[in-house]
């Protein structure tokens, strides 16, 4: 029981942080145009190596904090990154520890996925055509700055999942 706490305290912290530096310190740095989306990154990162039901977690609660903290449709971030982080637990299956081109390539999908989906419900329902611009300008960038933070961060990311189920898997062995 001990544990269990300790790991959804630990996942929280993580999903916390994420959407504080994505939302708070990065907006405040004058020379980026365009961030890392660090909460895709811990989504996909967690739902491709722990499973879907985790992706649909961390996805459920970042989408929510995005959700309350936009002042937008509530469930507009949330249906996305639900979504996101199933699919990304399907791929499970194709985990490799030290196997960084997969986490590379779904980070460049999701990404993708994700302002495709911001453009259609965000701008295309407005009458905002202009997708060349926002492809140039807004998710090349984007895609380029996430994937460059993906190799950097899936590393911490793998390193607290292993350590996580060290504690399960301690845990589990003192109850036996």
């Amino acid at each position: 029981m001990n544990n269990n706490i300790k790991r959804i305290g630990i996942n929280l912290f993580l999903i916390i942080a994420a959407f504080i530096v994505q939302t708070c310190v990065f907006p405040l740095i004058p020379f980026l145009a365009v961030y890392p989306n660090l909460l895709l990154i811990l989504i996909f990162s967690f739902g491709f190596i722990r499973g879907s039901n985790s992706g649909i977690c961390y996805g459920l609660v970042a989408g929510l904090l995005l959700d309350l903290s936009s002042g937008g449709a509530l469930g507009f971030y949330t249906l996305f990154y639900i979504w996101m982080g199933y699919v990304n637990g399907i791929c499970t299956k194709y985990y490799y520890e030290d196997y960084i081109t997969l986490p590379l390539v779904l980070c460049v999908l999701n990404e993708f996925s994700y302002n495709l989906y911001l453009y259609v419900f965000g701008f295309l329902v407005r009458g905002r055509l202009s997708f060349g611009y926002y492809l140039l300008n807004i998710i090349l960038p984007e895609t380029i700055f996430t994937v460059v933070t993906t190799l950097i961060v899936y590393r911490l990311f793998l390193f607290i999942s292993r350590k996580l189920e060290e504690m399960e898997k301690r845990r589990d062995t003192t109850i036996v």
